[in-house]
């Protein structure tokens, strides 16, 4: 237990020092949040303030810039660093490691998400998570299925030049679909079609169930099951391709 507690807290000091880290994975979420809260966040919407509904789907944003894009960035930059191939003839177990780095990459979750929440009710008067216990579910398993793909994306990108490129290439279209940022009711079918198989926007639908709209996460079972299998699949595909040393280009 002692070398759980102390690779945890290696892992959350090393990702506080450093600067892009602080302010690509974690203040980006909130930062904008607050563009969007003070723009679109006035009103009302089925008898809830529009800023809970902007709360939810920057949530559902942060949990996959997190767990996917910020987990695929530091995992690239440690492999093509020799970090990882050092990591591995050291007595940490491999498997060990890993699971602290995706430990570490749900605390920022949790973080972020506590801080969106507070500026949300604190500055536009948002709702508290109607369904905390299942809110908090939600996060846990969206944060564990979007960390699989997040070692799905470090096995498969090959170069730490390219990672932050491919990572927005990926997150931002998909949010933008996904109804992170807003409604999406009048997207072109082409692209109704595209959004209804991304895990995004399961995801954002659990958060919104259970953060607005006051139900419970089992009441769907649909979105739960796609999410799972978004999870599932980046795991089968990390656990053929992941390597721990620097890829050949």
């Amino acid at each position: 237990m002692t070398l759980l507690w102390h690779q945890l807290k290696a892992e959350q000091l090393v990702f506080w020092r450093s600067r892009e880290a602080a302010i690509f994975v974690f203040l980006f979420p909130p930062l904008l949040f607050v563009l969007l809260a003070s723009i679109f966040g006035d009103g009302t919407e089925n008898g809830r303030p529009v800023s809970s509904y902007l709360v939810s789907g920057l949530i559902g944003y942060a949990v996959a810039n997190t767990a996917l894009g910020g987990l695929a960035i530091t995992l690239v930059v440690r492999r093509e660093y020799a970090i990882l191939k050092r990591l591995r003839s050291t007595p940490l177990p491999s498997t060990l490691y890993l699971a602290m780095v995706l430990v570490s990459n749900l605390v920022v979750v949790a973080l972020q998400s506590a801080t969106v929440i507070l500026l949300g009710v604190v500055l536009y008067g948002a709702d508290l998570p109607s369904r905390p216990f299942s809110f908090v579910a939600v996060l846990a398993f969206g944060a564990v299925a979007f960390a699989g793909l997040g070692l799905a994306a470090a096995a498969l990108i090959r170069s730490s030049e390219a990672v932050a490129a491919v990572v927005n290439v990926i997150v931002l279209p998909m949010s933008f679909l996904s109804g992170s940022f807003g409604e999406t009711d009048n997207l072109p079918r082409v692209l109704e079609v595209v959004a209804d198989a991304l895990p995004l926007r399961y995801l954002v639908e659990l958060v919104l169930a259970t953060y607005v709209d006051g139900e419970h996460l089992w009441e769907h079972p649909t979105a739960l099951a796609v999410v799972a299998a978004w999870g599932l699949a980046g795991y089968l595909v990390a656990a053929r391709r992941f390597g721990w040393e620097l890829r050949e280009r």
